[in-house]
């Protein structure tokens, strides 16, 4: 089977608040969007924010979550780490841990949106971005 994640839906209480913390803090631009549902091309998948009453309607049962995740999103030096948690802060973030070194190297925050879905801002120089935004996996 092809290793791939094509749509990533966060469910969220408020579209407009967090379709304000997707487009004003990461300046992300929606493909679609309608009273329920925005979605973001990504670099090779979609991200959909998705009102969670109808998500939960969708999929026929309540939404619980049974584990600790975070989504990532890697920036292609130290300083834009801060940068780009202070912008996420701006349009309605909570910083959960502010930019710092960890052992590993590079330099690594963490940053909630309206909702609670947890986002680590991270610079990893042995994780090189191309100019489509992807990131190539690459041991430090």
């Amino acid at each position: 089977m092809q290793q791939q994640i094509s749509v990533i839906t966060l469910a969220v209480s408020d579209l407009e608040r967090s379709r304000r913390f997707y487009t004003d803090g990461f300046g992300w631009t929606p493909v679609f969007e309608n009273e329920e549902i925005v979605f973001y091309q990504m670099n090779g998948f979609v991200l959909g924010t998705w009102l969670k009453a109808r998500l939960e309607d969708d999929m026929g049962r309540g939404l619980h979550s049974p584990g600790a995740f975070t989504l990532a999103h890697n920036v292609s030096s130290e300083d834009q780490a801060k940068v780009v948690m202070d912008r996420l802060a701006g349009a309605g973030g909570r910083i959960l841990l502010e930019p710092a070194a960890p052992p590993h190297g590079g330099i690594r925050g963490y940053i909630a949106d309206p909702d609670d879905h947890t986002w680590e801002i991270a610079f990893n120089p042995a994780w090189p971005i191309d100019e489509n935004g992807h990131v190539t996996f690459g041991a430090s």
